[in-house]
């Protein structure tokens, strides 16, 4: 039976990836076909997913910012952008409930509410995809949607709080103690090395948080999320997510059959669900005026919104909470997974042409901007500038420092990064929190063109550098290009879009070592 679910779910992954789509739609259709076909994988693929949703809030937690959820375009905009959907789903959904239409007929206005919440939540699972696919977790639109998702998580806790009629347990406050053990568990993590035992302490931390806040009535994801953030400054933190990543996607996967595995609803539920489906384009707009009313500018502001507008498993849980106190209908469970599901369909298809979707945007959107923008959307002045170094990981910094001993200080670095970019500003390097991929970064870079020679794109994301040789060709620069890539069809698609050199990592580093050890040797 377990061979079955996930030899489906591969057939259809490969599917939507022939068809120039995320593999989780094609996971999500397996769920569908499975159900249709009466397969029934049990309580262990339940289970699975659970762990893999639990993984994905504890790599969440090890990127998090605490000091930025007080920002205003975090707090008080996502703060806003709830309220004002709960409202507008809210009465976009009363409407059916007063012509009493099919499954809205007899709703009362604490379900009304609760189906405006629903509209209201953003899917974690699926941003964090499309950023974890992007390499874009810690950019400034990345940084956004991670502070939005944790406030309507906040947001959900209180609601489950108040809805089960008791407070979490006064054992809660005990929670405060992990705070003092931040060091040890980053002790602990440096005893693990590498590998399988950094594997397991990472499944420990994560399981040990999730249960820890479960057993004082708190919610369960919250904690695998705290438990992140408690190392989220220790020095394995970045490689405890690198080597977590394969187990969790591949858990995820069950998470994304499960939805398909609830069945589809009725035919009034199938319509329900497609009707909730126009109330996106108003959450996206909501964001994206929101986001660029407190200072975003419009590239980041669109990305953010993009990610954020599917419907969300969390709203799912408020949907159970509204089921079980006799507020809704169980089929309204159906009807909402499916809701969820489908949303991700048109909003993959859209975060996948994001970056183009922009350039066509990118003059109205920049009309609808604030004149003062937050500090890390403001120009950059690098008129002495002669070679740029894009991407500032190991290899960006080491070619960085190459550079460097030949030019002197007019090689300038860029990084989305902001803890990448103050780590290399320690070590005395000229790096900017900016993106080569964003339109809007050309326009406001102060640099004399003609002057700059050398362009060097190091960047985490195959995409990314494919959009940044393109924005350099536009801007008409006629310098030369160098790009890193992993794989042969990586690196002849970089030539094509117009890179002078391509150093491919997995197949060049070796002739690298070997030209150089033999120069040192005399050979």
């Amino acid at each position: 039976m377990e061979l079955s679910w996930i030899g489906v779910a591969l057939l259809f992954g490969l599917i939507a990836k022939k068809l120039g789509q995320a593999p989780l739609l094609g996971f999500l259709l397996a769920g569908f076909a499975l159900a249709a076909l009466g397969v029934n994988p049990g309580s262990t693929l339940d289970e699975l997913a659970n762990v893999g949703v639990l993984l994905l809030l504890f790599a969440i937690g090890l990127k998090l910012d605490i000091p930025s959820l007080v920002r205003p375009h975090i707090f008080v905009a996502s703060l806003l952008h709830t309220a004002a959907m709960v409202l507008i789903g809210g009465a976009l959904i009363y409407v059916p409930v007063l012509l009493e239409i099919g499954p809205f007929a007899g709703l009362s206005l604490t379900a009304i509410a609760i189906l405006g919440l629903f509209t209201a939540f953003s899917s974690t699972l699926f941003v964090i995809k499309v950023l974890e696919e992007r390499e874009n977790m810690t950019a400034l639109y990345g940084r956004v949607i991670i502070g939005f998702l944790v406030m309507q998580d906040l947001v959900a806790v209180g609601l489950l709080a108040v809805s089960k009629g008791v407070i979490p347990s006064p054992w809660a406050l005990g929670l405060l103690a992990l705070l003092p053990m931040r060091h040890v568990l980053g002790r602990l993590l440096e005893w693990c090395g590498h590998r399988e035992l950094l594997v397991l302490a990472g499944l420990t931390l994560t399981l040990g948080g999730a249960a820890l806040f479960d057993v004082v009535g708190l919610k369960a994801d919250l904690g695998a999320l705290v438990a992140g953030a408690l190392v989220a400054k220790a020095p394995k933190a970045k490689e405890l997510s690198n080597v977590l990543l394969g187990l969790k996607d591949l858990l995820l996967v069950g998470f994304f059959l499960t939805i398909g595995l609830n069945g589809l609803p009725g035919l009034d539920g199938v319509a329900v669900a497609f009707g909730l489906l126009l109330i996106l384009p108003i959450k996206a707009l909501l964001f994206l005026l929101l986001l660029m009313a407190f200072g975003l500018r419009g590239r980041s502001a669109m990305l953010a919104s993009l990610g954020l507008t599917p419907y969300s498993e969390f709203g799912l849980i408020i949907a159970a909470m509204a089921v079980s106190k006799g507020y809704m209908d169980a089929s309204w469970m159906v009807t909402l997974a499916v809701a969820m599901g489908i949303s991700f369909v048109p909003l993959s298809m859209l975060n996948d042409r994001a970056f183009d979707l922009y350039r066509r945007l990118r003059q109205r959107l920049n009309r609808l901007q604030r004149e003062t923008l937050i500090r890390p959307e403001r120009t950059v002045a690098i008129p002495e500038a002669t070679a740029l170094v894009f991407g500032m990981g190991r290899v960006g910094a080491n070619a960085y420092d190459t550079v460097r001993t030949q030019v002197g200080d007019t090689v300038v670095a860029f990084d989305v990064d902001e803890d990448v970019v103050a780590e290399q500003q320690k070590a005395g390097r000229r790096v900017y929190e900016e993106s080569g991929t964003d339109a809007d970064f050309w326009e406001r870079l102060s640099v004399d063109r003609a002057q700059v020679t050398l362009v060097i794109l190091a960047m985490h994301s195959h995409q990314e550098h494919l959009v940044a040789i393109e924005q350099l060709r536009l801007e008409g620069f006629t310098g030369f290009v160098a790009a890193t890539a992993y794989f042969d069809d990586d690196a002849e698609a970089l030539r094509a879009q117009g890179a002078d050199l391509v150093f491919n990592i997995n197949r060049d580093a070796g002739p690298a070592l070997a030209s150089a050890a033999m120069a040192r040797a005399g050979l």
